[in-house]
């Protein structure tokens, strides 16, 4: 028999969570920034974070007319400035802005073609991720933090090889699928988003996820979150609302520490 407590809590909850959201969405300056800047925002928050150790790893955007906005191939992720974001085309040739574009993008348009919801991409190699990609094991989720994961998170356990062909495309845009995020065995993740907001988000949080599961794991078995409130962590996390208010605090504090950004 269904308890009325429980069932009284939930619409509670539901109704708290609805209010929040009207609350962030009604009163929390927008960030209407540039596409630019918000990929060097993004850069700059996963170079804060650890994402960021060599050259490796990129953040791209969807743009008009089947091109797309990434950074220049020398600008690591601690440097990146408004002026370092470039628009390509679908061959990487640079149609907006100077210097050469990463060729490991290449995969990030086999995403974009597959998936037409998703507007911004995020790939690195950070510690714990990379760490856990070579386990052979999937990300569980077993904490609040994680649950953007749950039902959201592919799992690739081979590893094709360096992403800069076509091939390695076609195999991470098929093992990618309808999800938000995607584990790479021996290499890294790959998140995908609506806006260049939830792809980063998502970024930073799979590193966060991955690093908490390791460390669980030294410590014993992993505990599952029950289904039913994994999901509903999942939804009211990956609302708009919250996800747009977080980026929003980032890089406001990244243009106040760094105002350089604008460039």
């Amino acid at each position: 028999m269904p308890n009325a407590n429980s069932s009284i809590g939930r619409k509670n909850d539901a109704e708290g969570s609805s209010r929040l959201q009207d609350h962030l969405r009604n009163n929390l300056a927008s960030s209407d920034w540039p596409v630019q800047l918000k990929l060097a925002i993004a850069c700059r928050k996963l170079a804060d974070e650890g994402h960021a150790l060599t050259l490796a790893g990129q953040v791209s955007a969807r743009a008009e007319d089947e091109s797309y906005w990434t950074t220049q191939l020398t600008s690591g992720f601690s440097h990146v400035t408004r002026s370092s974001v470039v628009r390509i085309n679908s061959n990487l040739d640079v149609i907006e802005g100077t210097g050469i574009a990463n060729p490991a993008v290449r995969f990030h348009l086999w995403v974009y073609k597959k998936r037409p919801d998703v507007n911004a991409i995020v790939h690195t190699h950070p510690p714990y991720c990379s760490a856990l990609s070579m386990t052979g094991e999937e990300l569980v989720v077993a904490h609040m933090d994680a649950t953007v994961f749950y039902a959201d998170c592919a799992y690739l356990p081979e590893w094709p090889g360096v992403p800069v062909s076509d091939e390695e495309g076609r195999i991470i845009s098929q093992a990618l699928g309808n999800k938000r995020a995607i584990l790479l065995a021996n290499h890294g993740f790959l998140t995908v988003g609506i806006s260049v907001e939830e792809a980063t988000y998502l970024g930073i949080l799979f590193e966060n996820a991955a690093r908490i599961h390791m460390l669980a794991r030294a410590v014993g078995p992993i505990k599952p979150i029950e289904p039913d409130l994994a999901q509903e962590a999942h939804d009211f996390l990956l609302a708009d609302p919250i996800v747009n208010a977080t980026f929003s605090s980032w890089g406001s504090r990244l243009l106040h520490d760094c105002p350089e950004i604008t460039d």
